[in-house]
């Protein structure tokens, strides 16, 4: 898998060669510590017990600080480039306005999910975008405009036309971080249950039922035609990129026994307790979103991530549509295990590991000084700094 690139990822903000935030709860790895973690050139440099606030350093005055948030998967990019159906907005502004949001909410590094594979000739048509926004991000990171870390997440959309015609575009050059099967067929996976699809597809593309029905047979025509060949064709090219693969939406064990054949990292959104049980025992880490821990529900009627999280079935939590979901779903964990530290690994250490990156996702001397402060005197979390590589980002 790419190893980071920390020049492209570099905020250019005011320069801070040193921070200390003190007399904090710092969330370790492991446990929970009240003492100072002290910044030097954007690297964690050394972290200390006690309560005593140094001449210059920030007092934190008991407030928590975590590991900046890692983001795997999330929609949001996309929806601040199309926040309508069919509106096209300028993608640099979208861009730094995505960034922004997410820093906001904790976030220090993100995975950009960029569709790849279209949909031209049905009722409703998905275009090619991903090669143009993967090089606008690229350029972004390159001249240090952007407040948090950004790597590029190619969504492998198995169910369409053009996928490997769109990931040929990309190569190792591109620093491609994940790439995720998906597999959004009519009937099966995520859309085991038809009425459920209607409900989402049709109201967000404004479709008749008609205009449903011939969708519902032209994606399973696709499957019928595409389906084998996009799947080897997509980790054939996970592996020419060097990227962390991601099954979507395993139902059944023997999906979860081709994801591992496959040799996926981890497996986005399992659908079903068995599902995610057979990721267990085949060594794939789980990944779960937010929204669904914190409603408590999926709102497609597939497993709870609170049941996974009982079961000791959960390791990595997505904020998925909503960036601000991903800091309190850990709090939410929190409470389910009675253990802050375990809550904190599954938005921190877990994904920054299953994506490769080692440099970053916990407290640690020598680790990237991405660091978030939060007051947890209420039932909301609320976050009062953010700072990656040592530098204020919200």
């Amino acid at each position: 898998m790419n190893s980071p690139d920390l020049s492209a990822n570099t905020p250019n903000n005011e320069e801070s060669d040193a921070l200390c935030l003190a007399n904090a709860r710092l969330v370790l790895n492991d446990s929970l510590l009240t003492g100072s973690v002290h910044l030097q050139n954007g690297q964690i440099c050394d972290i200390r017990e006690g309560t005593t606030v140094p001449p210059g350093a920030v007092d934190c005055g008991g407030d928590y600080v975590l590991p900046g948030l890692v983001e795997l998967h999330t929609d949001n990019l996309e929806r601040h480039i199309e926040p309508r159906p069919g509106v096209d907005w300028p993608h640099m502004p979208a861009l730094f306005a995505h960034d922004a949001e997410l820093a906001s909410t904790g976030i220090t590094t993100v995975f950009d999910a960029l569709r790849v594979g279209s949909i031209l000739n049905s009722t409703t048509r998905y275009g090619a975008y991903a090669r143009q926004m993967a090089g606008e991000i690229l350029a972004a990171r390159q001249s240090g405009h952007l407040r948090i870390s950004h790597y590029l997440h190619l969504r492998a959309e198995i169910c369409s036309e053009t996928l490997l015609q769109e990931m040929a575009e990309f190569g190792p050059e591109d620093r491609i971080g994940i790439v995720s099967l998906m597999d959004h067929t009519p009937g099966q996976r995520q859309f085991s249950d038809l009425d459920v699809m209607k409900a989402y597809v049709a109201k967000k593309r404004g479709l008749s039922d008609a205009e449903f029905t011939r969708h519902v047979a032209h994606l399973r025509e696709l499957q019928t035609k595409y389906g084998a060949k996009h799947e080897a064709g997509a980790v054939a090219e996970a592996r020419r990129y060097g990227a962390a693969l991601a099954s979507h939406d395993d139902t059944t064990a023997d999906q979860v026994r081709q994801s591992a054949t496959n040799g996926v990292n981890f497996a986005e959104f399992p659908t079903t307790e068995e599902a995610a049980q057979a990721c267990a025992e085949a060594g794939i880490a789980v990944m779960m979103g937010a929204p669904n821990i914190i409603r408590g529900a999926s709102h497609s009627g597939n497993v709870s991530a609170r049941e996974l999280a009982g079961a000791g079935l959960l390791d990595i939590v997505s904020s998925d549509y909503i960036p601000s979901a991903l800091l309190l779903s850990a709090f939410h964990l929190a409470d389910i295990w009675q253990d802050l530290p375990r809550a904190v690994r599954c938005v921190t250490d877990n994904p920054a590991k299953a994506a490769g990156l080692t440099d970053r996702g916990r407290i640690e001397a020598g680790l990237r000084g991405d660091l978030v402060r939060i007051s947890a005197s209420g039932p909301t979390p609320r976050i009062r700094g953010v700072w990656s590589q040592g530098h204020r980002a919200a």
